[in-house]
């Protein structure tokens, strides 16, 4: 005979799963925008951290300054992956029972 504790912890399992798969695949298709330099340097990134592509506002190459340009790539993709870290981590937290009473999990997706 199944004991009810088993059933009951098994449907919550499986509902977890379920909202885990669905968080995973709205990441996934979820786009996020970042900028740096004022707009000279835009990335476009999933929510997973994939990066799709990366605008480069021509008057920045045409100034020569290598330097520069590197820098404001990076910091446009740090705010990328960061906003998408904040994305990803609501949306763990919203599919985790124990989020709502207020523990703080680590990413795992």
């Amino acid at each position: 005979m199944v004991n009810p504790f088993e059933k009951l912890i098994g449907a919550q399992l499986e509902g977890v799963s379920r909202d885990m798969q669905k968080a995973a695949d709205e990441l996934r298709t979820t786009e996020l925008k970042a900028t740096a330099g004022g707009g000279a340097v835009t990335v476009r990134m999933t929510g997973l951290g994939e990066v799709l592509d990366v605008k480069i506002d021509p008057s920045v190459v045409a100034g020569g300054d290598v330097e520069l340009l590197e820098d404001l790539v990076c910091a446009g993709v740090r705010e990328a992956l960061r906003k998408a870290n904040e994305l990803r981590r609501e949306k763990i937290m919203g599919a985790m029972p124990l989020a709502g009473m207020g523990m703080n999990l680590p990413d795992l997706i």
